[in-house]
Formats: C-alpha cells, structure tokens, sequence
C-alpha cells in the first residue's frame, strides 16, 4: 500500500510540472517574412495592387484576379472600375475614360538557409 502511495504521489508531482518543449509549428507554413510588403494593402501611392491572376486555358473559360485581397472577375467591378481586360501578368481596370493597368510584381524569395543559394520559383 505504502508503494501504491507513492507511486501515485510521484505521478501527481509529475503531471503538475509543465512541459519545457517549445509549441509546435506547421512545417509546411510559409515564414511570415515571405512575400510580406510594407505596402500589402495597396501600392505605397495607394494604387490597387495585382496580387495573382489566374486564366482557365480552355477557350472562354474562367478569368480571376486578386486586387489587394479582393477576387474579381473579368467584366466584374473593383471600387467602382470594370475590369476589362486579363493577361497572365497584367489587369486592365476601366473608370470611364480613364485606364489604369496593374501589372503582377515578381516577389523575391529569401535565400536558402546554410546553402548560399536562393529559391527558386
């Protein structure tokens, strides 16, 4: 009895101590300086910004643009400019007379930890 006391005694002692493991992370999240910009809600001069398009390759298919975190499609409007007109780096935004293009900035990646080398896209 007095070994069952002080088994259960050490068990209590041993669950009480927290561990001193760092939490652990996601190994197949991105770190948070990649692709982070200081302008990230829109160009430093407040101009929208081109953040990804995609273009279906079937012939009429589907045509999507991210514009400072917001999913537009081709002919849809983006703060009151009709998006008129898709390639796979540029969007074309419509005001009236007035035209604006935004054009996809390629994002430098960080170089490779330890090999002198950098990422490639």
């Amino acid at each position: 009895m007095k070994i069952l006391n002080k088994m259960m005694l050490a068990a209590l002692a041993l669950s009480t101590q927290t561990a001193g493991a760092q939490a652990l992370l996601d190994p197949t999240r991105p770190p948070a300086s990649l692709g982070v910009r200081a302008d990230a809600a829109g160009g430093a001069d407040g101009a929208p910004r081109l953040q990804s398009v995609l273009i279906s390759p079937r012939a009429g298919g589907r045509h999507v643009a991210v514009i400072d975190g917001e999913t537009v499609r081709l002919g849809e409007h983006y703060k009151g400019a009709r998006v008129a007109r898709m390639s796979q780096t540029e969007v074309e935004l419509v005001r009236g007379r007035e035209r604006q293009v935004l054009r996809l900035e390629p994002v430098a990646l960080p170089p490779v930890a330890g090999s002198g080398m950098q990422a490639v896209n």
